[in-house]
C-alpha cells in the first residue's frame, strides 16, 4: 500500500491531468485506487464528473471532523477508483487548522485510517505550498511531480524540493520522491528537448521515460467530466498515461493486468 502526493506550486503544469488519469489507468489495470482532491480548486473532482459545490461530504468536512472519511468516499465510472472530492469550502480550511495541536499531520490521521481499503491513495495537492501541501506531504510515503516542458519549467522548483527537506527532516523521515513527470511535451520543440535535458540533470533517475505530450484531447476531457480514457482512449495522451501506469507499477514491482476490453462504468 502506498500514498503519493501529487505537488508542484507552479500552476498549469497539468498535476491534476496527471493525478487523475494515472489513477484512472492504474485502476483499469485491476489496483484499488482512491483519490484525494485537496486542491481548493477541486479540478480533480470536476474531471471524475462530480460537482464541487459545497456539500456536506467532501475532504473539508472530514478534515473539520464533520464526518467519517469513509462516508465521504464516492465511487467514480472507472471501476476501482474511489474520490474523496473537494468542495469550495477548503479555501478557507488552512485558516481553520492553523491552531491545532499538530496541525501538520490532521490529515495524516485521516489517511491511516483509508490505506487498508486500497492499494494506491492518490492525494492532488494545490498548487501551493501552504498547510495543505505540507499536511500531504506529512501523509505520504513518495511525492510524484509533474513539469511541464517550458522555459520556466525549474522556476520555484528549488523552494519545491526544499520544502520536501523540511517535511522529511521535521515531519515525515520517510518521504521519498516518486518520479517526475515531463507534461505537455511537444517532440517537435527544441526548446522542450533543452529543457528536458536540464531537468533530467536535476533528477538523474527519478525521470520517467514515457513523457506526456500536448494533446487537444486532455485539454477538453476535464469539461466533460471524464477521465481521458472515457472521453477518448485513442488519442495520444490516453496512450501516454497508459504507458505511464505501466511504467508506474513497473517501478512499484506492482503486477498489472492489461487493459483488453472495455471497462464497465459503475
Amino acid at each position: 500500500m502506498k500514498v503519493i502526493s501529487f505537488a508542484n506550486q507552479k500552476g498549469g503544469v497539468g498535476k491534476t491531468t496527471t493525478c487523475v488519469n494515472l489513477a484512472s489507468f492504474v485502476a483499469l489495470m485491476g489496483k484499488k485506487v482512491l483519490l484525494i482532491d485537496l486542491d481548493p480548486q477541486g479540478n480533480a473532482t470536476t474531471n471524475l464528473g462530480l460537482t464541487k459545490e459545497s456539500n456536506s461530504k467532501s475532504i473539508y468536512n472530514v478534515i473539520a471532523g464533520d464526518i467519517n472519511p469513509i462516508d465521504c468516499i464516492q465511487k467514480t465510472e472507472i471501476s476501482g477508483l474511489d474520490i474523496i472530492p473537494s468542495s469550495i469550502d477548503l479555501a478557507g480550511v488552512e485558516v481553520e487548522i492553523v491552531y491545532m495541536n499538530e496541525r501538520e499531520k490532521v490529515l495524516k490521521n485521516i489517511v491511516d485510517g483509508l490505506k487498508q481499503k486500497y492499494d494506491y491513495i492518490f492525494i492532488d495537492c494545490p498548487p501551493s505550498l501552504g498547510l495543505l501541501t505540507i499536511n500531504s506531504l506529512t501523509s505520504s510515503d513518495t511525492i510524484l511531480i509533474p513539469i511541464q516542458c517550458e522555459f520556466f519549467a525549474l522556476e520555484g522548483l528549488s523552494q519545491l524540493m526544499n520544502t520536501v527537506r523540511l517535511v522529511k527532516k521535521h515531519l515525515n523521515k520517510d518521504l521519498s520522491i516518486e518520479g517526475v513527470v515531463l507534461t505537455m511535451k511537444d517532440g517537435r520543440s527544441n526548446l522542450a528537448n533543452q529543457v528536458a535535458d536540464e531537468i533530467a540533470k536535476y533528477f538523474k533517475d527519478s525521470i520517467y521515460k514515457t513523457t506526456i505530450p500536448r494533446n487537444i484531447r486532455l485539454a477538453e476531457a476535464p469539461s466533460y467530466g471524464k477521465p481521458i480514457y472515457l472521453y477518448d482512449k485513442t488519442c495520444s495522451g490516453s496512450k501516454s498515461y497508459e504507458q505511464l501506469a505501466i511504467e508506474f507499477l513497473k517501478r512499484n514491482k506492482d503486477s498489472y493486468k492489461s487493459i483488453t476490453k472495455k471497462q464497465k462504468r459503475r
